[in-house]
């Protein structure tokens, strides 16, 4: 069994699309191996918030770039590009084929377009920033931002605290636009050939049941406590860390300092996961050579599994 030579594989898909049983059944049936590619995985003692894959589910299929740093760590695009390069050449020595699985969009488009060379992350000044959004609120900042950067502000959410802050800071810290640096690609030829498959649903109203009751379970099983051991094993975990503002965890913060009454913060983290799955989605739809495939769809994975047969030269 054998396909193109230097070809990898994408599975994409939004958030409760079922990225992972169907990568475990295509693990089953092909010589793939893992690449991880979500920004929240990579934290140790994050498991219940960012949906990680069971202890069965990694024996039968181990995922590399899960469980790499601790919670009060940075890892950058470029790093995870870095390493991801590193993985396929080594997965291809060992004679299999690297599937790279998960629903952070800037980790692989990073990792096939290149990435700029942006200013390093100044602490003072994002939280500079963070104080800001505190007394005038993110969508003023947005707007800040439009006045600032049009061009990168069109493509943000008036509510993406995260990427609006970062814009600002890069602007802040050197008095260039963010997309003045998108210019500039720091990008060899991607020496591999993609085969991209993408997981969408022809019912929304399905997926968004599925985050509902997946939101559940995560609460269920121990969301809050999850939280409240990650500061008591970390002392130097700050809310404003890249961690602390994955989706799940920023709004468990608000309950567990009594900010929100409980049933308000599930409500907070099933619309914020919702709006996650959206940005998601709308990033995909202008990824191009995208196959995809109705994530609600019963035969998803004989569907594929077809799919990638045909790819078997």
């Amino acid at each position: 069994m054998a396909f193109h030579k230097r070809t990898i594989f994408f599975l994409i898909g939004p958030t409760a699309s079922g990225k992972t049983n169907l990568a475990v059944d295509l693990v089953k049936t092909f010589p793939f191996e893992i690449i991880s590619v979500d920004s929240a995985q990579i934290y140790q003692d994050m498991s219940i918030g960012v949906a990680k894959p069971s202890k069965n589910v990694l024996e039968i299929a181990p995922h590399h770039l899960i469980n790499i740093i601790k919670p009060n760590e940075a890892y950058s695009v470029a790093q995870f590009t870095h390493d991801s390069l590193k993985l396929i050449n080594e997965i291809f020595a060992r004679g299999r084929v690297p599937l790279l699985v998960g629903g952070t969009m800037m980790y692989f488009n990073g990792l096939e377009k290149g990435i700029s060379h942006m200013p390093t992350t100044d602490q003072k000044v994002r939280k500079d920033i963070e104080n800001e959004a505190k007394e005038i609120g993110w969508p003023k900042l947005y707007e800040k931002l439009k006045s600032i950067d049009k061009d990168t502000a069109k493509k943000l959410s008036p509510n993406d605290a995260q990427r609006i802050s970062r814009a600002l800071e890069v602007f802040y810290s050197s008095g260039k636009p963010l997309s003045f640096f998108h210019q500039f690609k720091n990008k060899d030829t991607f020496p591999f050939l993609v085969c991209k498959i993408g997981l969408m649903p022809s019912n929304r109203e399905i997926l968004h049941q599925r985050i509902e009751l997946r939101v559940q379970n995560m609460i269920d099983e121990g969301l809050f406590e999850e939280v409240k051991s990650l500061f008591q094993k970390y002392p130097g975990l700050r809310s404003d860390m890249p961690s602390m503002r994955s989706v799940g965890y920023r709004q468990s913060l608000e309950y567990l300092k009594g900010d929100v009454e409980k049933k308000d913060c599930i409500h907070k983290i099933i619309f914020a996961t919702r709006q996650l799955a959206k940005r998601q989605m709308t990033w995909m739809r202008s990824m191009e050579d995208l196959n995809l495939f109705d994530c609600i769809s019963d035969n998803l994975s004989n569907e594929v599994i077809a799919f990638v047969k045909n790819k078997i030269v």
